[in-house]
Order: structure tokens, then C-alpha cells, then sequence
């Protein structure tokens, strides 16, 4: 990449890459995905998204159903497709995409378009399967004239940031993560499936996971789906927790994306939580396609190849 003006560098295939915050989270400008990159283009914005700590906005879009599939398929498998989502959130698919799914308040004929309050609460898509999502990739096609942002905490900077000792010890536990979690506080009683409860939305995983392309470690739990620090008694693991949800979204940890008309936000579930500000009640219509990728199932810390590992034992 060169250098131009105040932080932004044009990449060598022609786009520009903008940061958005000093931690994570960059814009992309002058690249139109509705098209086919070359692999080396794809390369060159996955190692940008990468590199801005798995935040990353692609401006001035425009695509078909069918163009964002194309796509998020780049990324990898996607939920919907290759595995299906949960029974509770299917009405929320878009009808002959299943790989789609709807963020909206919009109501058409007595029927909701997507979910209207989706995601109001931290967490980290779909962390309560044996393979959780990878990348997140939502399309704005409506949005409010005010309101509706999306808040992403580094899950890794705030794993940074703990005392050696405590990323030592925590690097030996594992949680469970549990859709039941979620349906508890933020889903009616009436659009729940009772099937989702059969064990398939329920996972153990390390609570610091190694991601696979950076070698960086980040706190892998979340308020919206992690139900318990396994062998630890209930109030020993709701202290622990909080104490972890309280420190990873201190704000220098945290970006606040505002969004604007024809954004595609892709973000990285393996080392960011996120949460939807609802706040936009009666100020105009929101109405979002997203895709979800398929990650590999997450590796703790101490079982990951030394190579792929920044931090040293003794830290």
C-alpha cells in the first residue's frame, strides 16, 4: 500500500483504506463487490480486514440478493446453506435465499420483513455452535435518518489488557454457550421453537481462543450466549463473566459504527462481540440483508501450534 491523505492508504489493486478508530474498524472506498474480484483483489481486502482488527466497511454499494451471496462465499461456508441457522430465526430469511437473513422494522401486510430488534445485547454470531460464524456481512439497504448504530468491542485488545496471571488462568477454562441464553431475554415466548433447545444450539468452547490467521489471542465469551465458565460454581461464574463483559466494553476497547445508506459491514466474529442501539423507535425504517459465515470451531489458547501464537507462556 501507499500512503495519500490523513491515514488513508490506496491498496495496490486501486481501493482505499481509510481508519475509522485507532483500534479497530476501516473503511474501504473506490471497489464495487457487485463485480467478481480477482483473487488477488479478495486477497488484498481480506488482508485489510485483517489488518483493522476485523472491522471493515465497504461504502457505496449496491447488490442483488445474489451478488451478496456471490460475495460472502469468498469468505466461506455460509449459515443458511451449508448449515442451517436456528428454527427460531427462519421466518426471518429472506424468501428463496436462505442464506440471507433480515434485519428490518419494516411490517408488510400484518408481516414483518426481518427481525426489528435483532442483536440488542453483546454478543458474537452464532457462538453457540460447534462451528460458530467467522465473518458477518450486512448490507444496509434502509436505514434511519438518525440512530441504529453498531457498537464492536476488541476482544482482543481487552484479552491484551487483563494482568499476565489472569490470561494465564484463563487460558485453562472453557464456557458453555447456549441459544437458550439468548431466547430467554431478547425473543417472545410465542416465535420460540422448542426444537432449538434440543443440544445442537449448545457448544463448549475455550473461553481465549487463538484466531487462525492472526496468531492473536481474544476472549472468546459473550452476555448473549455464554450460559457458564464450566466446573465453576453459578456465582463463581456470573462474577467472572461480568468482570469480563465489564472490562472487554470499556470504551478504548469499543467502535461505533453510524451507519450510512449502501454500507457493507463486514466484521469478525472470532475476536469481536457486537451490539445493535435500538434507538430508533419511531424515526424511520431500517431494513438489512445479512450473511453469516461459517468459522472453524475456535482453538483455546494453549492447544494452538506454538507458531500461530503471539503471546509466550510466561505472559
Amino acid at each position: 500500500m501507499s500512503a495519500t491523505r490523513s491515514g488513508t492508504k490506496r491498496d495496490a489493486p486501486g481501493f482505499f483504506v481509510t481508519p475509522l478508530s485507532a483500534l479497530s474498524g476501516a473503511e474501504v472506498t473506490g471497489i464495487d463487490v457487485s463485480e467478481f474480484l480477482a483473487d488477488e483483489h479478495f486477497a488484498a481486502l481480506k488482508k485489510a480486514w485483517l489488518d483493522h482488527n476485523g472491522v471493515l466497511v465497504l461504502r457505496d454499494q449496491s447488490l442483488t440478493p445474489e451478488q451478496h451471496l456471490a460475495f460472502s462465499r469468498r469468505f466461506g461456508p455460509l449459515f443458511g446453506e451449508a448449515e442451517s441457522l436456528q428454527d427460531t430465526v427462519k421466518k426471518y430469511l429472506l424468501p428463496g435465499f436462505p442464506g440471507i437473513y433480515r434485519v428490518s422494522n419494516k411490517v408488510e401486510d400484518g408481516k414483518p420483513l426481518g427481525r426489528a430488534r435483532a442483536g440488542t445485547y453483546w454478543h458474537s454470531d452464532v457462538s453457540f455452535r460447534k462451528r460458530p460464524a467467522m465473518a458477518s456481512i450486512l448490507y444496509a439497504m434502509e436505514i434511519p435518518p438518525v440512530g441504529g448504530d453498531t457498537l464492536f468491542a476488541s476482544m482482543t485488545a481487552a484479552y491484551d489488557a487483563l494482568s499476565p496471571l489472569l490470561r494465564k488462568k484463563l487460558r485453562r477454562l472453557r464456557a458453555v454457550h447456549d441459544f437458550a441464553v439468548a431466547a430467554g431475554m431478547s425473543y417472545s415466548p410465542d416465535v420460540i421453537e422448542n426444537g432449538d433447545f434440543d443440544g445442537q444450539n449448545r457448544h463448549l468452547h475455550p473461553v481465549v481462543t487463538t484466531h487462525p490467521e492472526t496468531g492473536r489471542r481474544a476472549l472468546f465469551v459473550n452476555p448473549g450466549f455464554t450460559s457458564h465458565v464450566q466446573g465453576f460454581g453459578h456465582e463463581e461464574s456470573r462474577a467472572l463473566l461480568n468482570f469480563l463483559y465489564r472490562h472487554a466494553t470499556r470504551p478504548e476497547f469499543v467502535y461505533r459504527h453510524r451507519w450510512r445508506k449502501h454500507d457493507l459491514l463486514i466484521w469478525d466474529n472470532r475476536c469481536l462481540m457486537h451490539y445493535a442501539v435500538a434507538d430508533y423507535e419511531g424515526k424511520g425504517e431500517r431494513y438489512m440483508h445479512r450473511t453469516t459465515v461459517i468459522a472453524e470451531e475456535p482453538v483455546g489458547a494453549a492447544e494452538a501450534p506454538a507458531a500461530e501464537v503471539i503471546h509466550t507462556d510466561s505472559d
